[in-house]
């Protein structure tokens, strides 16, 4: 049981909780499991083209999902704002505003969504002239890019459903949501992309699909929660205090994903132009980091939990215990991947992908591909401490500084080293994201948790 305890300055409430390697668990591992499906698309989208053994399609979808991961990973902050200010919420015993986030961000969504459909041309045309690819990967990309950006609502609005689940620490209905939304997408691609042979087309139209369902079971679940408790006004909802307050912390994590987006895009600018091989090789290997990532995403999301309900509750031993369990966990699931691919990688990689070039290539550059997740590691779990808290500016500005620096290693690595100068400004770039944010940490935890 929590308990409401005055501070001795009597301005703020303390309300207690403990954390415990159990509860870090029953966050992580439902997410874990849950963003294990999200990667494995990406591997079921290269396998069903790689069955084709064409290094065109397969380069034209990584690009196409490159957009996505700029718009929607742009878009994120409506999952991870909304994880961090249901989280406070919570942890302020406040359910009123918990539904009154939700409606906001759902709202954010929807209008964004229609803008992104509205916008293809617009986005066709800016993915061309930035990455100049040839004719062939060019009209893959446009066909995958234009049927995908019509699930947009559905996508963003699924990152909503998300984020209060998380944020109230609900992980398990979290992992049903993504579980039905990637099986349907998988089930689908297979069939649409592979058996019926529509390739690109198929793989497009899964993905609608799999967004879609998800969103009118989740929306279905939220309103049998909701209804069952007191509901927020319309003036709460449109509070314009509040309303501000989202706009602020979102702005700042946008930014913090583009800027993100930036650097992988430039990441795959460089194998477009050395080629379609290592074009189709970086892009095989990016799936492995990004297999990481997601899965170390369990525990991020559960130190956005931890840390947003204690800063709500004001309580700082929850807030440094979570930070301390979370990084413990995350490393322990970095080295599992990173010896995973160290071993498994080729194999893997020849699994995927029939060409002997790829294959070949993809075997000299495993191990940057596979130990990224521990250089990464502690990017990843401060990011999950800094959403939690909300401390979005921070987290913006030390992206910056991050971006600059493995800018300079982007333009000079690679003259030097070819394509393993491009992986080693990658990792460069990733320490700096952690090492920048840890070095505030400190300073912000004091301020945050002053009487």
């Amino acid at each position: 049981m929590n308990i409401d305890v005055p501070s001795s300055a009597g301005s703020k409430v303390v309300r207690p909780f403990e954390v415990t390697n159990r509860l870090m668990l029953a966050i992580t591992i439902p997410v874990m499991l849950a963003s294990l499906t999200t990667p494995l698309l990406g591997l079921v989208d290269t396998a069903v083209i790689g069955q084709v053994g064409n290094p065109h399609l397969l380069g034209g979808l990584a690009i196409g999902a490159l957009v996505f991961d700029f718009l929607f990973s742009t878009m994120n902050f409506l999952r991870a704002g909304t994880t961090g200010l249901v989280a406070q919420a919570m942890g302020r015993h406040d359910d009123v505003e918990q539904q009154a986030v939700f409606w906001r961000a759902l709202g954010i969504a929807v209008v964004a969504g229609l803008i992104f459909i509205a916008a293809t041309p617009l986005i066709l045309q800016a993915t061309v002239s930035f990455m100049n690819p040839d004719p062939a990967v060019s009209e893959a990309m446009s066909t995958y890019v234009s049927i995908r950006l019509l699930s947009s609502p559905m996508a963003l609005g699924n990152f909503v459903v998300l984020g209060l689940l998380l944020g109230q620490g609900k992980a398990m209905q979290g992992l049903y949501l993504q579980l039905l939304l990637n099986g349907v997408n998988v089930v689908m691609t297979i069939w649409l992309g592979l058996i019926m042979g529509w390739g690109v087309t198929g793989i497009a139209w899964g993905t609608v699909l799999g967004e879609t369902s998800a969103l009118i079971v989740g929306l279905s679940m939220i309103y049998m929660q909701f209804r069952s408790i007191a509901n927020p006004s319309r003036k709460r909802v449109l509070d314009a205090h509040e309303i501000r307050r989202m706009f602020a912390v979102n702005r700042d994590i946008m930014l913090r994903s583009f800027f993100l987006l930036i650097a992988y895009a430039y990441f795959t600018r460089a194998g477009t132009q050395a080629g379609a091989v290592t074009l189709a090789t970086n892009a095989v290997l990016m799936n492995f980091l990004l297999i990481s990532g997601y899965l170390i995403d369990g525990v991020t999301t559960a130190a956005e939990q931890i840390s947003g309900r204690a800063v709500g509750a004001n309580y700082r031993p929850a807030f440094d215990r979570g930070v301390k369990l979370s990084f413990l966990w995350g490393m322990i699931l970095a080295s599992v991947m990173a010896l995973f691919f160290l071993i498994f990688g080729d194999s893997i990689v020849a699994f995927l992908i029939k060409s002997e070039e790829v294959q070949s290539m993809a075997a000299i550059y495993m191990p940057w591909a596979a130990l990224a997740p521990v250089t990464g590691l502690l990017a990843f779990h401060m990011d999950g401490v800094f959403i939690g808290a909300t401390w979005s500016r921070d987290m913006r500005n030390m992206m910056i500084l991050s971006l600059a620096g493995y800018f300079g290693a982007y333009y000079v690595l690679p003259m030097y080293l070819g394509n393993h100068g491009l992986w080693l400004a990658l990792h460069l770039f990733l320490g700096l994201r952690g090492i920048s944010l840890l070095s505030i940490l400190p300073s912000r935890a004091r301020l945050q948790f002053a009487e």
